[in-house]
C-alpha cells in the first residue's frame, strides 16, 4: 500500500465518523512511505511483509477488544457500523468474527466472490459462514489469543480462511452481516502479480495445515480442477500448477488438522471443506 493517499484518507475519515465508539486507528505502512492521515497513527514496516503479517503487526500494536480490518481503498458506508458490530459481539459471546458486506460504490453491486457462501447466494441475507473477508471485517481479540493470527507465510490469499478454520475448530462462530456495508471498488484479484501461483500454493498449504488427510486430498484435487478451469489462459493455468507444486513441496508450517466435528459443522453450514 502507499499509492492511494486519497482513498486512504477517505478510509480513515469514515472511521472517524463512526458514532458511539472511540476508535483507536492505526495505518500499517507495509514497506511503504505513508504520511500519517489526520486522526490515525502509522506503524511503519521496513519491508512489505505481506497482507497477513501486516495485519498481525497492527493487532500487536493496538489494544481494543474488537479489531476492525479495513483495506486502504475502502470506507464504511454508515456511521453506525462500528457500534452495530460492537453490539453484535456483546450480544453473542460465541461470536468470534464478523464479515462485512462489500458494495461497489459505482454500481451498487456486491460481487458474488465477496459473499462467503457457496452458490448464487443472496447478498442481502445474513448468516453464519465458514470464512470471511479480511479487508472488511471485525475480529474479537480473544480469537487471536485463542487460535493465533493470520499465517504470515501466506503473504497474500486465503490467510482469512486459515484463521477462520482455526476459529471454527475452537468453537467460535463467524457471521456475514449483509446489513453492515463497506464501500469498495470491484476489482479482479488477478490484477495482483503472481495471483494464480500464490492462490494455488496457499490452498494446498491450507489443506496440509488444517484438514484431515482424506479431506485434504479431496480439497486439493477439487480446487486444482476449479482453478485450472477458471485461470483463463494457458499461462495462468501454468501458474496454477506451479503454485500447486510449490504447495506440495514447501513447508506449510505447523500441521494442526481440524476435528471431524468441525468438518461436520462446516458441512451443516453449507460449505464442506472440500470446496
Amino acid at each position: 500500500m502507499g499509492d492511494r493517499p486519497r482513498e486512504l484518507a477517505a478510509a480513515v475519515e469514515s472511521i472517524g465518523r463512526q458514532a458511539d465508539v472511540e476508535p483507536e486507528v492505526l495505518v500499517v505502512a507495509n514497506g511503504a512511505d505513508v504520511p500519517a492521515p489526520s486522526g490515525a497513527g502509522v506503524l511503519r514496516l521496513a519491508d512489505n511483509a505481506g497482507i497477513p503479517a501486516g495485519r498481525n503487526a497492527g493487532v500487536r500494536h493496538t489494544t481494543g477488544d474488537i479489531v476492525f480490518f479495513l483495506d486502504d481503498d475502502a470506507c464504511y458506508a454508515d456511521e453506525g457500523l462500528a457500534s452495530a458490530v460492537v453490539a453484535a459481539f456483546a450480544a453473542a459471546p460465541d461470536l468470534g468474527i464478523v464479515s462485512l458486506r462489500l458494495r461497489d460504490p459505482a454500481t451498487g453491486r456486491t460481487e458474488r466472490r465477496h459473499i462467503p457462501r457457496l452458490g448464487r447466494s443472496d447478498p442481502d441475507r445474513s448468516s453464519d459462514v465458514t470464512t470471511f473477508l479480511g479487508g472488511a471485517s471485525a475480529v474479537r481479540r480473544k480469537v487471536f489469543e485463542d487460535v493465533g493470527g493470520f499465517p504470515d507465510e501466506f503473504f497474500y490469499s486465503h490467510e482469512e480462511t486459515d484463521l477462520a478454520w482455526r476459529a471454527l475448530d475452537a468453537g467460535w462462530r463467524i457471521e456475514y452481516r449483509a446489513d453492515l456495508e463497506v464501500l469498495h471498488p470491484a476489482q479482479r484479484p488477478q490484477r495482483h502479480d503472481e495471483y494464480h501461483r500464490r492462490s494455488s500454493r496457499n490452498r494446498v498449504w491450507l489443506a496440509r495445515r488444517r484438514l484431515p488427510w482424506v479431506v485434504a486430498a479431496i480439497y486439493v484435487a477439487v480446487w486444482s480442477v476449479i482453478s485450472t478451469l477458471r485461470s483463463g489462459s494457458p499461462a495462468a493455468a501454468r501458474d496454477v500448477w506451479r503454485g500447486i507444486g510449490e504447495g506440495l513441496r514447501a513447508d506449510p508450517g505447523a500441521r494442526v488438522p481440524m476435528r471431524w466435528r468441525t468438518v461436520w459443522r462446516m458441512t451443516m453450514l453449507g460449505r464442506p471443506p472440500i470446496i
